[in-house]
């Protein structure tokens, strides 16, 4: 009777989904995170795989890495690097039938830089000339190399002026949830927790697209659930990443694909994150000792049955700024021991040196929980003896670890393109900003660290890129601000009826504007 009762409700919760999506052209996306939010302009993952829909951006990116045309039709850098003039497609409007001019485009550019928590990503930008409505000229104080991957859809929303341009504060502006978009879908729904439901905007500036009616995210916390509804089709896209134990259900459905190759540019690493300004924390002694007492081995071969890496530092290997050869800690546990009895934190008769309470980020079992879950009994080894604190949901976890309420937290980052975007802002001490979730919420701060950071923002040849980029991270592995424990997986997993499905460096952090269905 209760799981008849349970399956009444959960189908009673899927009506106002399926009755929407009755008689049209519907991709239904499944996700794991609550988004309380759809402009990405405040807040990149989960919000911006709903926002790229609603909002167009600049340029977007094919697989080969190269920049396309997006609402900019064209681009020209200026000034020996210092200035990128784009040119808007004409014609294109936001979905309230305003025509989008550079005045929007340049109030975007700012407001992002002004609220985004990547405060690296636009930081050179000193102003957005527009000379003509057709012409937006970003004026930078120095060469930033990585500016056209920041314009990108997943980064970069374009935003109409006369709605956000009201002198609100954009992170709580009433309109966040409401919003008039650029993009090929509008909001037509949207209920916190449950999901979020898009229409095609028939005025998109692109020539017949989308190519679907109605997209609706729909947001399915639990794992378990998440495959049952892809088994049955209810599902056609789960944006992921998929779990191991996911993966391994789906890959025995016959219309299901995983796609693992692609994503490049994402760049997910995994850590444990320390609150520096906590102690025992504080010293770099007890954060290496933990650094060995992790079994990364055990993670990537047990846990996520291969399926990951071991990571070694801030940069995912693939890319061309991985430096490999650091401080790699592997495990030892009696140099954990040695270094935590040189810090005075001695055992007492029930064999424990300290406590501590590990948080973790909701939603992705495999890269938070579970490893959460296994530090417990593997830091008791060395005297640790470790809590595991759940928060209901991201915003909860989010508001304690950016309040720097934690102790400790399983976290990560990615890179989203370029190590300017999305690397340097967890390290560099100008963005230990409280109260914004992905900053450098640790608390850490080293000249050894932000010094060749800001080099190698505004270095455009690569050989000299690199070298800066290896000693950060060579600096990074000596200080232990997280203890690194493994690159993710990316994989999503979609229904073969499902026509062109994301393939690119962005996984599915893009528009889905020429995705269909078969037969619908």
């Amino acid at each position: 009777m209760a799981f008849l009762k349970g399956l009444i409700a959960v189908v009673a919760a899927a009506l106002p989904v399926l009755a929407c999506a009755q008689g049209m052209k519907t991709l239904v996306v499944g996700m794991g995170s609550v988004v309380r939010h759809v402009n990405h302009a405040v807040q990149a993952a989960p919000v911006n795989s709903v926002g790229v829909q609603i909002f167009a951006s600049p340029v977007r990116f094919d697989s080969s890495w190269e920049p396309q045309p997006y609402l900019a039709e064209s681009w020209l850098w200026q000034d020996d690097g210092k200035s990128l003039l784009l040119r808007l497609v004409k014609g294109a409007t936001f979905h309230d039938g305003k025509p989008i001019t550079s005045e929007d485009v340049a109030f975007s550019i700012m407001a992002i830089k002004a609220s985004h928590p990547f405060n690296t990503m636009l930081a050179p930008v000193e102003r957005v000339d527009t000379p003509s409505p057709e012409i937006a000229i970003i004026r930078l104080t120095q060469q930033h190399p990585a500016l056209l991957l920041a314009l990108s859809p997943a980064l970069c929303p374009i935003m109409p002026k006369h709605i956000y341009g009201d002198g609100k504060d954009l992170r709580s502006h009433p309109r966040k949830s409401d919003p008039v978009g650029s993009g090929p879908f509008r909001l037509t729904a949207f209920e916190p927790g449950k999901h979020i439901i898009l229409e095609r905007y028939a005025g998109f500036f692109l020539k017949d697209r989308p190519w679907l009616d109605r997209l609706v995210f729909k947001v399915i916390p639990d794992p378990s659930a998440q495959v049952l509804e892809m088994e049955r089709g209810d599902v056609q896209l789960l944006i992921g990443p998929i779990t191991v134990s996911q993966g391994a259900q789906l890959a025995r459905t016959k219309d299901v694909t995983i796609v693992s190759k692609v994503g490049e540019a994402i760049g997910p690493v995994g850590w444990l994150e320390f609150n520096l300004r906590r102690k025992p924390f504080d010293d770099v002694r007890v954060r290496q000792a933990i650094a060995y007492a992790i079994d990364k081995e055990f993670i990537v071969k047990n846990l996520h049955r291969g399926t990951t890496q071991v990571a070694t530092g801030p940069i995912a290997p693939g890319t061309p700024f991985h430096h490999g050869e650091v401080q790699a800690y592997r495990y030892d546990a009696a140099k954990a021991n040695q270094l935590l009895d040189a810090a005075g934190l001695k055992k007492n008769a029930q064999g424990v040196r300290f406590a501590m309470t590990i948080d973790y980020l909701p939603g992705i079992p495999d890269n938070y929980q579970m490893i959460a879950e296994y530090l417990r009994p593997q830091l008791k080894k060395v005297g640790i003896e470790v809590t595991v604190r759940v928060s209901a949901d991201f915003p909860t976890w989010a508001k304690r670890v950016s309040n720097w309420e934690h102790e400790a937290t399983m976290s990560g980052a990615f890179m989203w393109g370029d190590p300017v975007i999305g690397v340097h802002r967890t390290w560099v001490s100008t963005n230990i900003r409280q109260g914004v979730i992905f900053s450098n919420t640790q608390g850490y701060a080293s000249a050894k660290v932000d010094e060749p950071l800001a080099k190698a923002g505004a270095e455009r040849n690569l050989d000299r890129r690199k070298a800066l980029y290896a000693d950060f991270q060579k600096q990074l592995a000596e200080d232990v601000p997280v203890a690194f424990t493994h690159i993710w997986a990316r994989r999503y997993a979609v229904r073969n009826d499902v026509v062109n499905a994301p393939a690119g460096i962005w996984t599915t952090v893009v528009p889905f504007d020429t995705i269909s269905r078969k037969g619908r």
